[in-house]
């Protein structure tokens, strides 16, 4: 009899998957060190429950540290448990879902336990692009375990007991807890680009398994991932009117109107997440301008440019995407770059970072036109000159250099008023219009925006099918 049965730590993994189908592996197994009389101390599991179970059917592989037993911390039959959980899980083609509640390496077992979290490493880097992983921190994840769910696909952060940090708060100079908590759930998911999103223990068991049925399981799943009973040809309503918040234009349009969001405390001016489209599961990537709150009142506004952040938030969903073939949409609404010195130190980088991604992916993509799309920065936004299927655009969008006036006044500096307006209204018709980029083939289709979900329907069905070579070359180098 395992005493780790009753722990909070199976307690977890019985709230995560189905009734009754959890098996663990490795029960048996104990601390192998007698250093620092060890022996002495009772170490059910070595402190990490593990095993696989089934999420609404689906094939998982599970591991959960025990903050009972020596503090969760991690020595080296606790490491090779994990590893041997990411061993199975790659054989099987399956997820991998970590729940972290841990006091770090276990000092008793020094370089043992040193190699332990090397060896995790190396599964996580191995594992990555073959199979989703997904980690939530319920406890501490302090130093060289924060790497781990840095690794993971995806993570996740207990509002209230939850702590992720590299160095302790008190350790930052400048700075002590109660001034600044670094560590906490917050400050984490809106400064560290790891953290999906936060809730209580319950909430984020939930989250993980809404998400675990919209991946595929592998990187050669199918990302038909369930059937649709929606109305394929529903019209979509009042989408302009809220078009600033792609958060309710993605979710009109996905099947149930389901949208999973990912990062959503971070880089809030880009939208990344999941959503449904005839039982397909399809990547979102897209610009906000407004956020609204849960009454439908406006809480937040931003400039519809790009930002460092934003782009290497983008960059990284893509590639996710992009490794497991699932298909790319891109909202577009943007008029240039965000000027500040802080993203001016890192957006050149960043632009590259989601430019490279973009073009150097092979997934299905399609890139849809909301409002502006102006300059180089809707170039980077998977237009059709970096490689995407198909652009649609709604009728009123805008796609030029810049905006008509300001070309204006740029090419005529010192003509009155009357011939600035008229010379404004010429730039439009000839150059930011949509037909004019309709016309030259770099939109594809201009719609109205209640149709856009029987558009988008059928441009990923038609691109289900698609194969694209890459060049012979090892990777990119950005």
């Amino acid at each position: 009899m395992n005493s780790s049965n009753d722990s909070l730590a199976m307690q977890r993994i019985t709230k995560l998957v189905d009734e009754s189908s959890f098996m663990e592996i490795g029960s048996l197994v104990t601390a192998r060190s007698t250093d620092f009389n060890l022996a002495d101390t009772d170490t059910p599991s070595d402190g990490v429950i593990t095993g696989h179970g089934l999420i609404d059917g689906n094939l998982v592989f599970v591991y959960s540290q025990n903050a009972s037993v020596l503090n969760g911390t991690i020595g080296e039959m606790h490491a090779k448990k994990i590893a041997a959980v990411y061993d199975m899980a790659m054989k099987m083609g399956a997820p991998v879902i970590g729940f972290i509640d841990c006091a770090g390496m276990r000092l008793q077992e020094s370089v043992d336990a040193l190699d332990g979290f090397g060896q995790i490493y190396a599964k996580e880097i191995a594992a990555s692009g073959v199979i989703p992983q997904i980690s939530a921190i319920f406890g501490s994840c302090g130093g060289g375990l924060a790497v781990v769910p840095a690794l993971c696909d995806f993570a996740f952060m207990e509002s209230e007991k939850g702590k992720m940090f590299v160095n302790s708060p008190n350790a930052i100079e400048g700075n002590r807890i109660d001034k600044c908590d670094t560590s906490a759930a917050a400050f984490q998911s809106e400064e560290n680009s790891c953290i999906d999103a936060v809730g209580t223990e319950d909430e984020i068991i939930a989250q993980i398994r809404e998400l675990v049925t919209m991946l595929p399981l592998n990187n050669e799943g199918d990302v038909y991932t369930s059937e649709c009973t929606d109305d394929l040809n529903r019209a979509c309503e009042n989408m302009e009117a809220v078009k600033g918040d792609p958060r309710f234009l993605l979710s009109e349009i996905s099947d149930g109107h389901v949208f999973f969001e990912t990062k959503a405390g971070y880089a809030k001016d880009m939208v990344t997440g999941f959503i449904k489209l005839n039982g397909m599961t399809v990547g979102a990537v897209a610009n906000c301008t407004e956020v609204y709150d849960a009454e439908g009142n406006k809480a937040e506004t931003f400039d519809s440019v790009l930002s460092a952040r934003g782009c290497n938030k983008a960059a990284e969903f893509v590639q996710y995407c992009d490794a497991f073939e699932i298909p790319v949409l891109t909202l577009t609404n943007v008029t240039g770059f965000k000027a500040c010195m802080c993203s001016e130190k890192n957006l050149a980088k960043a632009l590259a970072h989601m430019t490279s991604a973009f073009a150097s992916a092979t997934c299905p993509k399609v890139n849809l036109i909301t409002g502006n799309a102006y300059g180089s920065a809707y170039v980077s936004m998977n237009s059709k000159s970096i490689g995407a299927d198909f652009v649609y655009a709604w009728k009123d969008a805008k796609v030029g250099m810049m905006d008509a006036e300001l070309a204006a006044k740029i090419m005529y500096a010192d003509a009155s008023a009357d011939v600035l307006a008229e010379k404004a209204k010429e730039y439009e018709e000839l150059q930011t219009n949509v037909m004019a980029a309709a016309r030259r083939g770099y939109v594809d289709l201009v719609v109205e925006p209640a149709d856009t979900r029987k558009y988008l329907v059928s441009a990923f069905e038609l691109l289900y099918t698609k194969c694209a070579g890459v060049p012979d070359k090892k990777h990119g180098t950005k």
